[in-house]
């Protein structure tokens, strides 16, 4: 049975992000047989970002698993034996969330050494970043995934990216003061884009997925 885990780094459960991370879900079990799907929203577990315990860097009984135990650690454990993993968040102020960002740091920290600095996951895997934002292609003040995107490239491998552009954050934009933004030019852009980014979604899914079925 090959796993591939997906991580929802967004706060709303049926918005942008989660519908993306839900099409590329629907992609990898089109495949159908021995692949499992897990899908873990960050929203919903209690746990922090890394306490800098060092735990992980004892002599004697370094490991590239974060030590620390809450919430977050049955999902740490299973990406350590994970087959793929997607990771999927809005952008606020050009940066994932903050739970992304606390989530990706009890991932990596164990993975770097501070003999070399080099970084060693349990496992390389295929990775694929999701976003979503407000900007356009053209204009848009996103740091994707920061410097952790280096930490999951050098130790993971180099991951696929769908972004979906110039979201809508409402259903009414009239009901809040959200004056800088045209209700009519938003939806017409999710009238003209967002079918295809879904479909991105899928179709990336259903990639990973049959990768794992010939590994």
């Amino acid at each position: 049975m090959k796993k591939i885990v997906i991580v929802d780094g967004g706060p709303r459960r049926n918005m942008n992000t989660a519908q993306l991370l839900q099409r590329l879900a629907e992609g990898a079990m089109s495949v159908g047989g021995d692949i499992e799907v897990k899908t873990v929203r960050l929203y919903e577990l209690d746990f922090k970002g890394c306490m800098s315990c060092m735990a992980c860097k004892v002599k004697g009984k370094a490991t590239n698993i974060c030590r620390y135990k809450d919430a977050l650690t049955p999902l740490l454990e299973e990406i350590a034996q994970a087959d793929g993993l997607v990771l999927g968040s809005p952008i606020y102020f050009g940066e994932v969330t903050g739970l992304m960002r606390a989530f990706l740091e009890r991932l990596s920290f164990p993975w770097l050494s501070y003999n070399d600095y080099s970084l060693t996951a349990p496992k390389r895997m295929p990775v694929v970043l999701v976003e979503t934002m407000n900007g356009t292609p053209e204009r848009n003040n996103s740091n994707h995934f920061g410097t952790m995107e280096w930490c999951i490239t050098t130790a993971l491998g180099t991951p696929e990216r769908i972004i979906g552009y110039n979201t809508c954050q409402v259903a009414k934009y009239d009901n809040y003061e959200l004056g800088s933004f045209s209700e009519e030019a938003k939806h017409a852009w999710r009238d003209a884009h967002w079918e295809e980014d879904l479909q991105k979604a899928f179709d990336t899914g259903r990639k990973i997925a049959e990768a794992q079925m010939t590994v």
